[in-house]
């Protein structure tokens, strides 16, 4: 069972990670993005965050990894302004798994 978990973004995202034994990786591109996950899918991570940034111009990567059992791609937000791709992203799973959205479930009034 894979057990390691990596980080993928800009260096001042990824920097904080490596203080807590996290490993980093470098991208600016999404291109350089897609093939950390196929390289870190194929060095079997647990689970690889992405920065947001870089995960909203991979959405077909993304949807191929979690295909897969492992790695977890999980987006996380930057110091930037978040766009909320990561969270309509786990609304998403959340919906999948047990067909009703109990994250934002907000009734009209």
């Amino acid at each position: 069972m894979p057990n390691k978990i990596a980080v993928i973004g800009d260096k001042d995202t990824v920097l904080a990670f490596k203080a807590v034994g996290v490993e980093v990786f470098d991208a600016t591109s999404a291109e350089q993005a897609q093939a950390l996950i196929k390289k870190l899918t194929a060095e079997r991570y647990a689970v690889v965050f992405i920065a947001e940034s870089l995960a909203e111009q991979i959405p077909d990567t993304l949807q191929k990894a979690k295909a897969q059992t492992y790695p977890a791609v999980v987006p996380i937000p930057t110091g930037r302004r978040p766009s909320g791709f990561g969270m309509q992203g786990i609304k998403s799973d959340v919906e999948k798994a047990i067909g009703v959205d109990i994250i934002f479930n907000k009734e009209d009034k």
